[in-house]
Order: C-alpha cells, then structure tokens, then sequence
C-alpha cells in the first residue's frame, strides 16, 4: 500500500471497529507527523534529514491490538485549528464508548505541538500522549503564560537536538501538575533528523506508553 493511502484506509476501517465487540480492548493512536511533511511529498528529502519515513513509522507504531488514525496535513495547517479537529475526533470516539485511557495522541516536532494544544483543550487527565521533539527553549507554547498540558505524558527529546530543553523544565509543564509523566532524552547523534526515521529508540518506548495503565 502506498503511504498517501495508508490514513485513508485507517480513516475508513476506525467507523467499522469502534462497533466492534472488541472495542473497548483496542487502543487508538492518533499520529501527527512533522512540519516537514505538511510542505513536501513523502518522497521528498529534507536537505540535512532526508526522507521522513512516514509509512515505515506508521508500520512499527499498529499492531494487531491498535487502531491507527493519522492524514498528511495540508501546507500551513494551523496548529490550533488541526488541534481542535482532533479534538473533536477524539470526542466521537469516547461519546461511542472508548475510555480516554485507551486513547494516545503522539507527535514528532510539529506534530508534538499540535498534540500539546489537544492536551490543552481536551483538559483529560486519562489521555496519553507521546511529544517527540516538540521542546525547545523559547518556544511559542513556552512564551503562552497561560498554557497548560492535561493527561498522562511522555516526552522524548534528542540530546543532539539544537535548542532542545527536556519538557521537565518547561514552564507550562511545571505549572501544570501533571502527575503521570516520563520524559527520555536519546543520544543518537542524528540532531532533529532522529525523528524523520523510523527508530526503536523513540517508537519502543512510545509504544511501552501506549500500552502503559
């Protein structure tokens, strides 16, 4: 299957399985790739990344006991506007009767921030959710005095990473009081391009918090 039919199929097959007998066993992942791929074709190499290796990553994250739900965004999509139709699919699926604790939102760089606004608007103490590469001194949510993060969270950074700092020092972290959270700094030398590949240094562990209770 191509990757530009992947979501689609994973959109289709979600309104057949939330019925399901089974329903309420499976765990649903939202994925939010990076800006990246809003610009660019899934073939297209990042000058210093490479591809980003989106289908592959989709492929690791789904197994037989997840549901996948994940699109290419159109070029300058608006984080908060993306943010909030997440929201509101997300919404659907516990008015059909998923627990929000077998729901996670993951996100690498731009998809991490977008998944900390659906943090912020949701206000759910039971959602997971996986930030991967979404924190760096100075950031826009950094300079919001108001932000805050809702949910069970685990934050992935590279040591690599220009301008990183470990979501533990984030303000609209610490203001918030999460009290399930786990932060990982890997140290794979990759910079931000760790996250354009599809690694089980970032995806073993996200999938560990999928699963987490």
């Amino acid at each position: 299957m191509k990757p530009r039919n992947i979501y689609m199929a994973v959109l289709s097959f979600l309104s057949v399985v939330i019925y399901g007998q089974n329903s309420q066993q499976k765990q649903y992942i939202f994925f939010l790739h990076n800006k990246f791929l809003e610009d660019h074709s899934f073939d297209e190499k990042h000058p210093q990344y490479g591809v980003a290796e989106y289908e592959t990553i989709l492929n690791k994250l789904k197994d037989k006991n997840t549901v996948l739900i994940s699109e290419k965004r159109k070029a300058n999509t608006d984080p908060t506007v993306y943010a909030q139709k997440v929201k509101k699919q997300i919404d659907s699926l516990m008015k059909k009767g998923i627990p929000a604790g077998r729901i996670t939102v993951v996100g690498t760089s731009q998809g991490g921030y977008i998944a900390q606004y659906v943090s912020n608007y949701e206000k759910n103490s039971q959602l997971k959710f996986v930030f991967i590469g979404a924190s760096f001194k100075d950031d826009s949510l950094e300079k919001n005095k108001n932000f805050r993060l809702y949910g069970r969270i685990l934050s992935i950074t590279e040591k690599s990473d220009n301008g990183h700092v470990p979501m533990s020092k984030e303000q609209r972290l610490i203001r918030s009081g999460i009290k399930d959270f786990k932060e990982i700094e890997l140290n794979t030398g990759l910079n931000h391009g760790f996250l354009f590949k599809a690694l089980n240094d970032w995806i073993a562990p996200t999938k560990q918090w999928i699963f987490h209770k």
